[in-house]
């Protein structure tokens, strides 16, 4: 994720494609619109994101910068929809689509261990929830590196809700090179099972390093950790349908299904929504308001709670 070495690979590919070739970065943090600088025919150039496990993940974010025509994300489209996965066109902004609400949650479990939550209950009320991995597992999954590097990238895009004032847990993660699955060792540690595959095992070594960023180790209520894990992807999901960075409200729920395996029998954040209200996120919302401003209701969310409508 070097711009520079971006910019000059895009650069040097484009002199060997015909003029009407579409060129895509499968970028997940860059900007497209910047990346288009270094190109003749920015046209001719768009975002196509993927996400990991490849093979398993059906989503593909077809982004559209600045100067990308609509045949460049028709065909692009058309191109995904080939390959058997589900496109959905977002506008480029820091994130994009399912990373920009992915780190919130991710804030969100962070300022539940600094206020001393333990990481492995957590994910377990998250899984029960319907969630196929906790926040924990999950960052191991994406590696602990990677997350940090994007977390720097939505505090700097969003600050006012991103930017964090304390060290979390990640970052010591990532400080004494546990960096999940890939090296064997993150919040959690891994050794290999009979097939070969990584089985987690909890670590004594991750809640030593982690308890000097930690509060004093305390239960929660299961309803709170949910309220706090979601409320932020709520929010931050909302603005981007309310700042047309993706279509609808079906598309944003279908994005974070297919992409980051929000629960498919929740429907989608929006459609959750629906299901428990938004006087109960509003409830939620003014009773986590010190938190930050990513627990705050959006305009759009204000507007729909008193004229009493839903996404759907």
């Amino acid at each position: 994720e070097n711009p520079k070495v971006k910019h000059a690979v895009l650069a040097e590919t484009e002199k060997q494609i015909t003029e009407d070739t579409i060129l895509a970065s499968n970028t997940s943090t860059i900007s497209i619109t910047y990346l288009a600088e270094a190109l003749a025919r920015p046209q001719n150039f768009c975002g196509m994101h993927f996400f990991n496990p490849v093979h398993a993940m059906p989503l593909v974010e077809v982004i559209r910068g600045e100067k990308t025509s609509d045949a460049a994300i028709a065909r692009t489209v058309a191109y995904a929809n080939r390959m058997g996965k589900k496109p959905v066109v977002v506008k480029d902004c820091p994130g994009f689509l399912v990373n920009r609400v992915l780190f919130p949650y991710f804030d969100g479990f962070s300022k539940l261990l600094r206020d001393g939550a333990d990481f492995q209950a957590v994910d377990k009320v998250m899984e029960k929830w319907g969630w196929p991995m906790g926040p924990a597992y999950l960052m191991d999954v994406v590696g602990i590196d990677t997350g940090v590097h994007a977390a720097g990238v939505m505090a700097e895009g969003f600050p006012d809700r991103m930017k964090l004032d304390f060290k979390t847990a990640t970052e010591v993660m990532f400080e004494n090179d546990r960096l999940g699955q890939k090296n064997g060792k993150g919040f959690y540690d891994y050794v290999p099972d009979k097939r070969g595959k990584p089985k987690k095992t909890p670590s004594d070594t991750a809640y030593e390093l982690i308890a000097p960023v930690c509060g004093e180790r305390r239960e929660f209520e299961r309803d709170d950790i949910i309220a706090r894990m979601m409320l932020p992807m709520a929010t931050e999901l909302a603005r981007c349908l309310e700042e047309n960075i993706v279509g609808s409200a079906a598309e944003a729920d279908m994005a974070l299904v297919y992409g980051i395996g929000f629960p498919p029998f929740r429907g989608g954040v929006f459609r959750w929504l629906d299901t428990v209200g938004l006087p109960w996120l509003a409830e939620q919302s003014e009773k986590f308001a010190d938190l930050g401003k990513a627990y705050e209701l959006t305009e759009g969310m204000k507007a729909k709670l008193a004229a009493g409508e839903t996404y759907y």
